[in-house]
């Protein structure tokens, strides 16, 4: 294990833009940040035409552990996420068994403490009657509440157990916010659906519902929520107007941003089955606007890995879900290079976002006594995205053949070097992330 680490004359990305000088690492934190750092660490990394730039944290991915290996697993989802400049991931509860009590929690993070490359904390998922479990698990993101249906068996559709679960606690509640009532409706109505048929089914009008009807719980009970995915111009343009700000936040997928419909249904078809559905161009532009703004908070990949065969049924029985955990960043800095955004925007939506959101202690910046989780990225890489090149075990992704200019190039997880240009070095094993949550801390 290296104990220090200098980068030095290094263009890197701090609070204020990027500058060149000198960050030293200590221990698994940034020791000092600075120019003509004396030169004493065990290792110096001097990287001409690379930026250094704080890990990636992705507050919602499925690594399908414990239940469903044989589309993920916790270790490969990290190697997956670290190749991505991950170094922190937030897992969903949909597992079978769902992580519900303490106890399932506890194992998760048994396996992530054996198993994982980078860091790593867990959502507990809200059912009918397990509230007391919800309030007393220690050391969490949130609870998941799935207002729709989705993989897995946790739907809570009834009005009053959300409210009563809304009204018991201060802990945040991480919602999956599509009406189940109005999917039903939309389901009977469509004969013989295709994967055309999604965005329909899955309707902008049981988006809204359910979106107006945290805010409204979230307003009530002075409660913390957050808004997965959101896929809606009319969300986004609602939530400018009505949420209070440190009381309800949202994050955006880059499958939203990035692919819209009918295209993306054109080329893949069912691969394209995900919950929220893609939707068409409108929406994707209005996610944009929304993010630029700061009405979304921050990016989630909602990482959601499934079989090619699993993708490939017919619509009713093909699976949803996708992986995005190490195409998200390669396509935020081609964003860059195109001039839809900038690097600061990156680092704001991608690290600093989630971390405020989340109350992530000690990372997402790279200031003094930050951790030293770290990205070195080169903005001129030029690169073609391949099912083939994918580390993630159910080897796809819905941008193969998309070509992209920006990639990560190492990942430091703690100050250890845990990937470099397609190697992975499996010495160190990530820690569970703290949280000091907003409500907390005030």
């Amino acid at each position: 294990m290296i104990d220090s680490i200098l980068f030095k004359s290094i263009d890197f990305l701090g609070p204020y833009g990027v500058r060149n000088g000198d960050v030293l690492v200590e221990r698994g934190k940034i020791k000092q940040v600075g120019w003509d750092l004396p030169v004493h660490a065990e290792v110096v990394v001097s990287e001409p035409g690379l930026i250094l730039m704080p890990g990636v944290i992705d507050p919602h991915v499925h690594f399908r552990t414990p239940g469903l290996e044989w589309k993920e697993t916790i270790e490969t989802g990290s190697r997956a996420a670290a190749a991505g400049g991950v170094t922190s991931f937030f897992d969903m509860p949909n597992t079978h068994p769902p992580a519900t009590t303490q106890a399932a929690i506890a194992h998760k993070k048994e396996i992530a403490a054996a198993t994982s490359l980078i860091h790593y904390n867990f959502f507990i998922a809200a059912t009918a009657d397990n509230v007391g479990e919800c309030l007393a698990v220690e050391n969490v993101p949130g609870i998941k509440l799935f207002m729709g249906s989705t993989t897995g068996q946790l739907l809570l559709d009834s009005y009053e157990a959300q409210e009563q679960l809304f009204a018991t606690g201060n802990r945040l509640i991480a919602v999956h916010a599509e009406d189940q009532s109005v999917v039903d409706a939309m389901t009977a109505a469509i004969p013989d659906p295709t994967a055309h048929d999604h965005p329909r089914i899955r309707s902008v009008e049981a988006a809204l519902k359910a979106t107006k009807r945290v805010v409204a719980l979230a307003k009530r009970y002075h409660r913390r929520a957050h808004i997965c995915h959101l896929t809606t111009q009319e969300e986004a343009s609602w939530l400018a107007k009505s949420a209070t700000p440190g009381l309800v936040s949202t994050e955006v997928s880059p499958q939203h941003l990035f692919l819209w419909a009918p295209d993306v249904y054109d080329k893949w078809g069912t691969w394209a089955k995900i919950n929220p559905p893609i939707r068409d161009k409108r929406h994707a532009d209005a996610l944009w606007r929304a993010l630029k703004s700061g009405v979304i908070a921050c990016v989630g990949t909602d990482h959601a890995p499934h079989t090619q065969d699993e993708k490939s049924h017919p619509y009713p029985e093909a699976h949803a879900g996708m992986p995005g955990v190490e195409t998200s960043l390669p396509l935020f800095l081609h964003a860059v290079n195109q001039n839809r955004c900038q690097l600061s925007d990156v680092c704001r939506w991608l690290c600093q976002g989630p971390a405020e959101t989340f109350g992530v202690v000690g990372k997402g910046r790279i200031e003094e006594g930050f951790d030293a989780d770290l990205v070195l990225i080169d903005l001129k890489a030029k690169r073609v995205l391949r099912h083939r090149q994918m580390h993630t075990q159910c080897g796809w992704t819905p941008f193969d053949g998309v070509s992209v200019t920006g990639a990560p190039i190492a990942t430091y997880v703690s100050g250890q070097l845990v990937y470099r240009e397609g190697d992975f070095f499996d010495a160190y094993k990530g820690q569970e992330v703290r949280l000091s949550p907003p409500w907390e801390m005030v």
